[in-house]
């Protein structure tokens, strides 16, 4: 009977530790797998979710560029007089327009010239006393003034709004526009004097405003500062973005 104790005992024994074995890795097994379809899951909503996003960004472009569109022929047919002046100005708006803004993303370069261009066209507008002040602050040594980093028609809102709502008639009315790149920073700063009319509703007003922070949020998240307030009967709009930070995070992206 000892014997047998003995010949039985660690067969059984070695049987527990196979089973036992067997289990801890069938639960690691598991474990392994529940994390794989984890990680896919997390990898698929990621893609929904960035998908969902270009889908949003590429809806809010569609309704931006006939807006655009539409406030330049205005401005062209108001004063016809100036048709060939604005007409050059138009080729190259409409060339940024046609090829570059169907790009994700521009040169600060490019963006500036496109933005000054739009400022021609709109100075039709103007009497020739109304003060209208550009100011360029650019550091074209930066090496990201020449990298794709900033999103086509991204300037043209707050320097539309500032044509629409400042009393273009009024002796002591302006507009300040400053383009600035420091420190890999791209920032634009629009000023004008409030006007004392009461703006008039339009159908669909109001569009340039939201699809310009829902394109910031899309694009670069919380890279950017937009201001808007009045201070002293001046209203100001303030753009801030970081360049350098966005690079990193398109970067880090793609890995």
């Amino acid at each position: 009977m000892e014997l047998l104790d003995i010949i039985i005992r660690p067969i059984v024994l070695l049987i527990l530790v196979i089973i036992f074995s067997s289990f801890t890795y069938y639960l690691w097994w598991k474990m392994k797998k529940t994390e794989k379809n984890r990680e896919l899951l997390e990898l698929k909503y990621n893609q929904l979710e960035n998908d969902a996003g270009q889908m949003k960004l590429g809806n809010l472009e569609s309704k931006l560029n006939p807006h655009l569109f539409k406030n330049i022929l205005n401005s062209i047919q108001s004063h016809a007089y100036q048709t060939y002046f604005a007409l050059d100005k138009m080729s190259n708006v409409l060339d940024y327009i046609l090829y570059d803004s169907s790009k994700k993303f521009v040169t600060p370069k490019e963006e500036i010239e496109f933005a000054l261009n739009l400022v021609e066209i709109n100075k039709i507008k103007l009497s020739p006393l109304f003060e209208l002040k550009v100011k360029m602050k650019v550091n074209e040594n930066e090496h990201l003034y020449t990298q794709k980093l900033m999103a086509p028609l991204i300037s043209i809102d707050l320097i539309e709004n500032a044509f629409k709502h400042a009393d273009l008639q009024k002796s002591d009315s302006f507009i300040d526009i400053t383009f600035q790149l420091k420190d890999n920073v791209f920032a634009l700063t629009v000023a004008n004097s409030v006007s004392s009319k009461v703006p008039l509703e339009k159908p669909h007003s109001g569009i340039g405003n939201a699809t310009l922070e829902q394109r910031l949020d899309i694009i670069y998240k919380d890279v950017y500062k937009l201001d808007r307030f009045i201070e002293n009967e001046v209203y100001i709009a303030h753009l801030k973005i970081n360049l350098l930070e966005h690079k990193a995070k398109m970067l880090a992206a793609r890995r």
